[in-house]
């Protein structure tokens, strides 16, 4: 049984928790993060010296960071599940797993903060815009490669559509200038569709 630290609204912690809705794999949440503690715990930093979530538990296995938790969970069920058989489809969906890091959550960030989780009198709206715009490039370079393919990594769903698609149910869910990308759209409804991701992704964002 897996065992992992987090709360429901937590953008990581949802990467977690769809991947265990597609992969079918029985799993014990435990509240931690922000109102709810826990993670500032001493008991807590033992498991994850961050201090953050997620947090995993398999069979007396720790594992902190959102990405590596989905990799490793992909990988224990095998390639074709959400690891793709094909290596280079797999260095795919590293690559675009590896960008949400490095590039779009660094502007998407900024916007989800000021305008979801700070009282208007106090949101940075020059910094929201300036977020807002870099963010739209960014998802300008996702729909170009979704016009050649339906999903991040080729023809299939996969592990590397996991952070793009939390990331895009924020883009579509703020009250936000947003460009004409029908590509995105288009792959943003296939994603819709999805049970886990109905699930576990799409919720009130807090």
């Amino acid at each position: 049984m897996l065992k992992i630290w987090g709360r429901k609204n937590s953008i990581n912690v949802q990467k977690v928790l769809w991947t265990c809705g597609e992969l079918a794999l029985p799993f014990e949440r435990i509240d931690a993060g922000m109102a709810f503690g826990v993670n500032n715990t001493s008991e807590y930093k033992t498991m994850n010296p961050n201090g953050l979530v997620p947090l995993m538990n398999h069979d007396g296995f720790l594992l902190w960071e959102s990405h590596a938790i989905v990799r490793y969970l992909a990988r224990l069920n095998g390639p074709g599940a959400l690891l793709p058989a094909d290596t280079r489809s797999a260095a795919d969906a590293d690559r675009w797993m590896e960008w949400y890091s490095t590039t779009l959550w660094l502007n998407l960030k900024p916007v989800f903060w000021n305008m979801v989780r700070t009282p208007p009198e106090k949101r940075d709206m020059v910094l929201v815009e300036s977020s807002r715009k870099l963010l739209a490039a960014n998802f300008e370079i996702v729909d170009a490669l979704l016009a050649q393919q339906d999903y991040m990594a080729g023809k299939a769903f996969s592990m590397g559509d996991i952070p793009m698609g939390v990331a895009a149910y924020r883009w579509y869910g703020m009250a936000i200038e947003r460009p004409a990308l029908k590509h995105l759209d288009a792959w943003y409804s296939r994603l819709c569709v999805r049970p886990a991701f109905r699930e576990h992704a799409m919720l009130p964002l807090t």
